[in-house]
């Protein structure tokens, strides 16, 4: 390769800055993620699979069929689930679970709750919803006349498809404690593999669905007695964390009880809620 044509791949394989304004701002409506500045060349490298994908050889072919085109209306949903971030464990924060646990359930039971709805509004590939399925199914387990249900959301395709088959590699287990990990998950009948998978009993309470935080409304038919929405407030301005809140809000049992990360803060929004733990809140 000569030295005129490395000079050119390597223009074309950088977003110019006019183009990385329309793409953030588009990000930022669609899914309410900021995208500053210094984040132009990580969404460089998340984009360069789009480029192949949808067959475009630079940032401007791609930009330009995203929005002169109307690339926008097959491509949306593919080009968030690269800018998405989907980090997650089994039982990540387990002080949460410990308060689900030992406080949250026996109160709802205790307030006549018996059949106990949950939502993980940002489930990920699925680690979420199917530890509080774990301890949730534990709980109820020798008490007669209690079910529950979970729903379990997010914006990115890809990481719902994983949810769905809940299957993982053996290390990603490893937090769930013993007595729970030899019930609900399954090792893969070739060793070799390194895989589990959890039980069918267990993933059949869940149910899988694709959702946008940025929606006016949230399409939830039943109010909830439990939310997780954990480590994705922090990707949001104070005005749509507002209104994300404000619409989770809505969607919360009185009594009910609001989880949010350990690094997140609802301070100075106003909600009808009282901490009542680390980062947990209930409905007013």
């Amino acid at each position: 390769m000569s030295a005129v044509s490395r000079v050119l791949q390597s223009a074309d394989d950088r977003i110019s800055k006019r183009n990385f304004e329309k793409l953030s701002e588009y990000i930022y409506n669609y899914s309410g993620i900021k995208m500053p500045a210094a984040k132009i060349t990580m969404l460089e490298g998340r984009l360069r699979r789009r480029l192949r994908a949808t067959g475009h050889s630079s940032f401007d072919d791609y930009c330009h069929f995203l929005f002169q085109q109307g690339g926008l209306e097959s491509e949306a949903i593919y080009l968030i689930d690269a800018v998405t971030t989907n980090k997650t464990d089994f039982f990540r924060e387990p002080n949460h679970f410990a308060f689900m646990k030992n406080q949250a359930l026996p109160e709802l039971v205790g307030n006549g709750v018996y059949d106990i709805r949950a939502w993980s509004a940002a489930c990920s590939i699925g680690a979420e919803p199917y530890t509080m399925a774990m301890v949730m199914d534990d709980f109820i387990d020798g008490r007669s006349g209690l079910s529950y249900g979970i729903v379990a959301t997010d914006l990115s395709t890809e990481v719902l498809d994983v949810a769905r088959r809940g299957i993982y590699t053996a290390d990603m287990v490893v937090p769930v404690p013993t007595p729970l990990r030899n019930r609900y998950v399954m090792p893969a009948l070739d060793a070799t593999r390194r895989e589990v998978r959890i039980v069918p009993g267990l993933r059949a309470r869940v149910g899988f669905g694709r959702m946008n935080l940025m929606d006016p409304a949230y399409p939830i038919r039943s109010k909830m007695h439990l939310i997780f929405c954990r480590n994705v407030l922090i990707y949001f301005d104070k005005k749509t964390q507002t209104g994300v809140l404000q619409r989770l809000c809505d969607c919360l049992e009185k009594g009910g009880f609001l989880f949010i990360g350990h690094s997140e803060s609802i301070t100075g929004i106003d909600l009808p809620l009282r901490q009542v733990g680390n980062t947990v809140f209930q409905r007013l």
